[in-house]
């Protein structure tokens, strides 16, 4: 695939922050892989965007809490004490008001002073990869007139697509990234969703990784569609496209030929919409000669009444602040076409605004890393990740890491860093706060569209146990973001009535109870029919006794 044209490096008034924009700090070198007593496991896990995780390497008397693996820990609601200090060689507190830090004397009798008691759900020991919420994609011509710059969000499908009509097979699998500032799709996508070179300009951005940069072309402005897999025929046939949302009069960086870029559809789409995340709801299909398997994810205007509810609330931020349009950039002199020579992005004060989670507490050993709000929460992320700021509050030697994972950046050259366990990681919400204990992390810097590095990246690591909405806002005129959440229920978690958290004698002296039991028989319980799933067949068995043995004693206890 061409543009036509020479090639043209854009010197934009902005950085584009696509999930492929990363700079990595603590690397390790390849002979330090080869660690005496560890093993290696080949994996393929996506990191941000085009970035991924090829293998890991970790000690052999600590195997990989993994998610194919590694039935979802139940969580329990307790009354958790929670620090209000950072630890270090003088105890600190933050001022809120005088938005600054200072060192106070605390007085050890007070345990006001140094924590607090608060409703939190903990998991323990949640899986190091999470899972990748893949969704169909597909292109129409639907554009507005020459310099009208600001796309358009839609919720339902306006144009003609590029392919077949409706696209049946002609549609792109790609990633719903919240973590990429502009829409990407890969070359071989593009061809198959009919985005050839009359839809392409003859400008370029620069896509830059861990291990080099590859070039992307910019699209003319068109308009992007997608659903969750469940809008697909089980024969991966995509024949209903009356549920699809998306944006017209965007314009996206495009893959060339023998680029390995992923599809992904960012932030600039996620802003105007509400996604909601069934992970108790798996949907396989086939595309291509590959299968692959997400949550159900289901797309809603922000202002549908249909939008399911969840009990708990964490506070978003679209940050940098002041997003107003999502738009791309073009040259006065580019006469008569004025084609953009950026992607479209987020734009207000600054440019290319994410997501960002309000407060993340951490802590490790005797240290503590408490507020820190510069987490980016990154739904095409499968893995979470800290910055060297954050390793440093948590006294973290990168030269002592306890498993490392080997990077494969844009350009196909591999890195090493080193992942840590840490003692809890803590994300306040309305409602009870979300905390997870003994949490594999990579230690990474990553930048930020903000300047600088990120804090670290909240992977689907840890929501891979949790229904969720993604509320989409932030902009000017709209509500700010948020994602609310509840857990899925462990369907062995039977007794006592309502379940408490964990699987273990309680439940199974239910079971025995109702043993070889029918809806007619007189020791029947309705809720010891836990199998099949989704629909259990009326009758407790063999199957329901499977279940429980795959659940039995997981669970934390307080």
């Amino acid at each position: 695939m061409t543009a036509g044209g020479a090639i043209m490096k854009t010197h934009s008034p902005i950085r584009i922050y696509l999930p492929f924009l990363v700079v990595f700090a603590c690397l390790i070198s390849a002979a330090q892989a080869d660690r005496a007593g560890w093993q290696s496991r080949q994996v393929d896990w996506r990191m941000s965007g085009g970035t991924r995780i090829k293998a890991v390497n970790y000690p052999s008397e600590k195997p990989l809490p993994l998610l194919d693996k590694h039935k979802y820990r139940q969580p329990i609601i307790l009354q958790k004490k929670v620090p209000l200090i950072e630890s270090g060689s003088r105890p600190i507190l933050f001022d809120q008001e005088q938005m600054s830090i200072a060192a106070v004397p605390v007085d050890a009798s007070d345990s006001t002073a140094e924590s607090a008691y608060v409703s939190v759900f903990v998991i323990d020991s949640p899986p190091i990869d999470g899972f990748v919420p893949w969704i169909v994609v597909a292109v129409t011509d639907s554009r507005s007139p020459e310099l009208e710059v600001n796309a358009i969000p839609r919720t339902s499908v306006t144009g003609n697509f590029l392919a077949s009509s409706p696209p049946y097979e002609d549609y792109a699998v790609g990633i719903f990234d919240t973590g990429a500032g502009a829409h990407v799709m890969g070359y071989d996508d593009a061809a198959q969703t009919g985005l050839d070179s009359a839809y392409l300009t003859s400008n370029t951005v620069e896509i830059t990784g861990a291990t080099g940069s590859v070039d992307a072309w910019v699209s003319k402005p068109l308009g992007i569609f997608i659903d969750g897999l469940g809008a697909c025929e089980p024969n991966g046939e995509l024949n209903n496209t009356d549920d699809m949302i998306g944006e017209t009069n965007v314009s996206i960086a495009v893959g060339q030929s023998g680029s390995d870029l992923p599809t992904a559809i960012g932030s600039p789409l996620s802003v105007y919409f509400a996604a909601n995340f069934q992970n108790d709801r798996q949907t396989t299909i086939p595309h291509n000669g590959d299968f692959f398997t997400a949550p159900d994810i289901t797309f809603y205007d922000l202002s549908d009444p249909c939008i399911p509810s969840y009990p708990n609330i964490i506070p978003l931020e679209l940050r940098p602040l002041g997003g107003a349009t999502v738009s791309y950039f073009y040259n006065i002199l580019d006469y008569p076409d004025y084609n953009p020579y950026t992607p479209s992005v987020i734009i207000g004060n600054q440019s290319q605004s994410l997501f960002f989670v309000h407060s993340v507490d951490l802590t490790d050993d005797d240290y503590s890393a408490i507020d820190k709000d510069r987490f980016m929460f990154d739904t095409g992320a499968q893995i979470t990740v800290i910055g060297s700021r954050v390793a440093a509050r948590l006294a973290l030697n990168p030269d002592n890491p306890e498993f490392e994972v080997e990077i494969q950046g844009v350009t196909g050259e591999i890195i090493i860093a080193p992942g840590f366990y840490l003692d809890t990681l803590d994300i306040p919400a309305l409602g009870e706060w979300l905390s997870f204990t003994d949490i594999p992390v990579v230690l990474l810097d990553i930048a930020s569209p903000e300047g600088g590095t990120l804090d670290g990246i909240i992977g689907m690591n840890l929501f891979v146990g949790l229904n969720f909405v993604l509320r989409g806002g932030g902009m000017a005129g709209y509500d700010d973001p948020s994602i609310e959440f509840g857990f899925i229920r462990n369907p062995a978690d039977i007794a006592p009535d309502g379940g408490d958290g964990k699987v273990d004698l309680l439940d199974l002296d239910v079971f025995v109870e109702a043993w070889l039991s029918n809806s007619s028989s007189f020791n029947w319980d309705p809720k010891c029919d836990i199998a099949p799933l989704p629909t259990p067949d009326g009758m407790v068995n063999l199957l329901d006794f499977s279940l429980l043995s795959e659940y039995w004693l997981t669970g934390i206890t307080p």
